[in-house]
């Protein structure tokens, strides 16, 4: 069917279609029309919300049934099969001989990529492996600090799948003072910053000069290093008033101005001109997950740059125009601000 008798159709099930991108709205009407239907007519209504013991054993049944009918020996290969590089083309080619998106929504009224979240939890061999001790949550806000919200690597490096990281550290980390940086903070954290520093030079040469000439000599650090790996529990501890993130992201407006000489990146034309370059990268790179998006590269569709700077400018603007954005992946949402956000940002500039 053409897109609007899609939309049209999808309507009566889906009340937000009317929001989503065109490729979206392709994907369901291609994955989900035909059941939807078919659900209609037995009565059942499509379902939101969460999964039912029924539900969770039909998606179960529905794994390893495909798992019989394919040879494939566990339904991490099915789910995470981005971890299997060597069996990964393999592993593909199954899934689509043997109809896999059909099978694994089989009998469950919901949209499809509902389904295949709840799989991927399910499955996921990281995941339900009890509460976290007190070192595992130090762990959390040390890896946190390190890599961000690379919730995949953390989950690697945790050994829990990436929701139940992501929704750890959402518990757990604190609140101090909120509002207006004062002058005395930002001293505090500059200060903290820069004994980070100096110390890893004293580390890195304490051979070659004294203690006395490393602690008063000028600092020389790759531009990289000022906003990567750094330790900011232990800046916030210097700090005193404000958690680590406030003090990561205070860094980083600080390093930004620093870095572009006060100029107004995302301001006026300029502005308009960084979010369509960073929209149409986006699009260009052709990714299912934010995880997967080089982050340091689209630094440069803005100007010189942190990626921390580069993801908080992509957060709001997702916010601020994709309606129901929580409900869409990641991939949608880009599909929907090429398709709708890009040409009125193009019209307005």
């Amino acid at each position: 069917v053409d897109l609007e008798t899609a939309r049209r159709e999808l309507e009566e099930f889906i009340p937000h279609v009317r929001t989503m991108s065109k490729s979206s709205v392709r994907k369901m009407a291609g994955r989900d029309l035909v059941r939807f239907k078919q659900f209609k007519k037995q009565g059942i209504a499509v379902k939101f919300g969460r999964f039912s013991q029924k539900e969770n054993n039909q998606i179960r049944k529905n794994v390893e049934e495909f798992l019989t009918i394919t040879g494939l020996d566990s339904a991490e290969k099915l789910l995470f099969t981005s971890r299997y590089p060597e069996e990964k083309e393999t592993i593909n080619r199954l899934k689509a001989e043997h109809r896999f998106c059909e099978k694994l929504s089989e009998g469950i009224p919901r949209p499809w990529r509902l389904i295949y979240y709840r799989a991927r939890k399910m499955f996921d061999p990281h995941n339900y492996k009890g509460r976290y001790t007190e070192e595992e949550k130090e762990k959390l806000k040390k890896y946190h600090a390190l890599h961000g919200n690379d919730w995949k690597k953390i989950s690697e490096m945790m050994s829990r799948s990436n929701l139940s990281v992501a929704m750890k550290y959402s518990e757990i980390k604190s609140a101090i003072n909120y509002g207006p940086w004062s002058k005395e903070e930002t001293q505090k954290l500059m200060h903290a910053v820069e004994e980070v520093f100096r110390k890893r030079i004293v580390t890195e040469d304490a051979n070659s000069l004294s203690s006395s000439e490393n602690s008063h000599r000028d600092l020389l650090i790759d531009q990289e290093k000022l906003y990567q790996k750094l330790p900011w529990t232990e800046i916030e501890a210097k700090v005193g008033t404000r958690y680590w993130r406030q003090c990561k992201q205070k860094w980083t407006t600080i390093l930004t101005h620093k870095l572009t000489k006060g100029q107004q990146l995302y301001m006026g034309t300029k502005g308009l001109q960084a979010k369509i370059n960073l929209i149409k990268r986006l699009y260009e790179m052709k990714v299912e997950d934010a995880n997967e998006v080089n982050w340091e590269e689209l630094s440069n569709t803005i100007g010189n740059v942190p990626r921390s700077y580069i993801q908080a400018k992509f957060y709001k603007l997702k916010v601020t125009s994709v309606p129901f954005w929580q409900k869409r992946t990641f991939s949608e949402i880009i599909d929907y601000l090429f398709e709708k956000k890009l040409p009125k940002l193009e019209e307005k500039l």
